[in-house]
């Protein structure tokens, strides 16, 4: 009987060390393999992508149906597109998430069919952002516009880069709104009560003290929608991006020219593949960077506000 039981806890103690290992080891093996692949697929890009990116290739218009020439309408294009989104997305996000944490009720009906919408729109496929786009902002404000100013000839009512960004605000409003949401409901709500107790107004203390507070889990959000907003193509495929413009957008009525869609098309419908083939790895090299290059910015500002908040706290 004795050795039967040193037997069965032989056995449990090996199976309890095989299922310690594997559950360690499982979760190691997966971020092994996956940060391999991300790095593998960096050091493709860079050492296939960086012999080919040059000062012309970063500073001149494009030419030859872009198999010459440079990138930088692109470039500007992008930043300029990235800009006007966060404009139109972090205020409209920002006002969201504090209505949900602030105003609405947790556990109410309304606000779990809110809850449920903005969930939804963020698994609606990028296609569709852009059919809304060409829908509503082209042909019902854009086109209103044009009758309400008088124009004969379509000035609002046609792509263009106001219209793409109002797109990708839409498509990137669920990520804010969500950080924002929940940045503010993880300040404790004893700060609040004692700012009420002292008699300032619950806008006061939103504005003057959950806000200031806030503001990092705002930069996250705008840092999650600049590394989408700056990669989606298809939202934007219908509403002002155009293949090849050497001319940069002066307005916002006027077309322009993405990193993302000139790599789309270069890849898809170059009329030489070979010769297209060096300036894709650029082009890619190029947006990986200035994607990379956007959030480090925005995640740098967001690094020295909790420090100088820090420094505040000591």
């Amino acid at each position: 009987m004795k050795w039967k039981k040193v037997r069965l806890n032989r056995k449990r103690r090996l199976k309890d060390r095989i299922a310690t290992v594997v559950a360690e080891g499982i979760p190691m093996l997966s971020t092994i393999l996956i940060v391999s692949l991300i790095l593998l697929m960096l050091g493709n890009f860079i050492f296939r992508g960086l012999l080919n990116v040059t000062w012309e290739f970063l500073s001149a218009a494009p030419k030859n149906n872009n198999l010459e020439g440079g990138i930088f309408p692109a470039i500007y294009g992008t930043v300029y597109l990235v800009f006007i989104m966060i404009l139109f997305s972090i205020p409209i996000g920002t006002a969201t998430g504090i209505f949900l944490a602030e105003y609405t009720d947790r556990d109410s009906r309304f606000t779990s069919t809110l809850r449920f919408a903005i969930n939804t729109l963020a698994g609606v496929p990028s296609i569709v952002f852009g059919l809304f786009g060409v829908g509503f902002f082209i042909q019902f404000v854009g086109k209103g516009l044009d009758s309400v100013t008088g124009h004969t000839a379509p000035v609002w009512g046609k792509p263009a880069i106001l219209w793409s960004a109002a797109t990708l605000a839409i498509l990137t409003l669920p990520v804010i709104i969500i950080s924002v949401e929940e940045t503010m409901r993880s300040i404790p709500r004893e700060m609040r009560e004692a700012s009420l107790a002292l008699g300032a107004t619950k806008w006061q203390t939103i504005w003057h003290l959950v806000l200031p507070n806030s503001v990092t889990g705002i930069l996250t959000g705008a840092i999650l929608a600049i590394g989408r907003g700056a990669g989606e193509v298809a939202p934007i495929m219908f509403v002002g991006v155009v293949y090849s413009l050497p001319d940069l957008p002066a307005k916002l009525t006027d077309q322009f020219m993405h990193l993302g869609y000139h790599l789309f098309v270069l890849a898809t419908q170059s009329p030489d593949v070979d010769k297209a083939l060096p300036k894709q790895y650029a082009t890619t090299l190029v947006l990986l960077a200035l994607t990379f290059g956007m959030s480090f910015f925005a995640t740098y500002i967001r690094f020295r506000i909790r420090k100088n908040k820090g420094r505040l706290g000591a």
